[in-house]
């Protein structure tokens, strides 16, 4: 429900894609959510209690050469909470960060993040204003990756400024030999061949 009333797509839609659910079941549990006043009579959106219930993780990166530090830092940030939502640098931010363009465009990499069974939904974020994306989203937890350049004071106090309160997770990688940087800096200007 949580992720209907920030995407285009409807509840049903997405709990049938993401398990073996039939549709009758979902409707089922739609009434009962209703019912225990979670859900809204529209059967779209969360009430105040539903929202309040669930802990949202936001998470964020350019994601172009996805490799095994994505995946850890990507499962740990789902244990921190109940749903996973990730933000995808705009093609411009990551040749900003990269000081190279991404080898893959913004709607490429979004789509490489959605197959990733761990993200319950990836967002492409707002051009020159991370706290555009944040105000949307509503975490109450922001994870951040080993080697993200973000500050957790600065994430704080820019939340502050949209009246939301989030804890700030650095996540630790068990490999952190292994990024973006490290991969492009060992294949040059080959990377485009990988």
């Amino acid at each position: 429900m949580y992720i209907a009333s920030i995407s285009s797509k409807k509840p049903i839609e997405i709990i049938t894609k993401q398990s073996e659910i039939n549709e009758e079941t979902v409707q089922n549990k739609i009434d009962e959510l209703v019912e225990n006043h979670l859900v809204n009579e529209d059967r779209i959106t969360l009430t105040e209690l539903g929202r309040s219930s669930l802990k949202v993780v936001l998470a964020g990166g350019v994601f172009d050469i996805i490799h095994p530090g994505h995946i850890h830092t990507l499962n740990s940030a789902k244990k921190l909470g109940d749903v996973l939502v990730v933000v995808i640098a705009t093609d411009k931010t990551a040749e900003k960060m990269k000081k190279r363009k991404p080898l893959h465009t913004q709607d490429q990499r979004k789509m490489l993040v959605d197959a990733l069974s761990t993200v319950n939904l990836s967002v492409i974020g707002h051009e020159g204003d991370i706290f555009k994306t944040v105000d949307l989203i509503r975490p109450e937890i922001i994870a951040l990756g080993y080697d993200q350049v973000h500050q957790e004071k600065f994430i704080i106090e820019g939340c502050k400024k949209i009246n939301l309160e989030v804890s700030v997770a650095r996540l630790q990688s068990p490999i952190p030999e292994v990024s973006s940087s490290i991969i492009e800096k060992k294949y040059g200007n080959n990377i485009h061949d990988i």
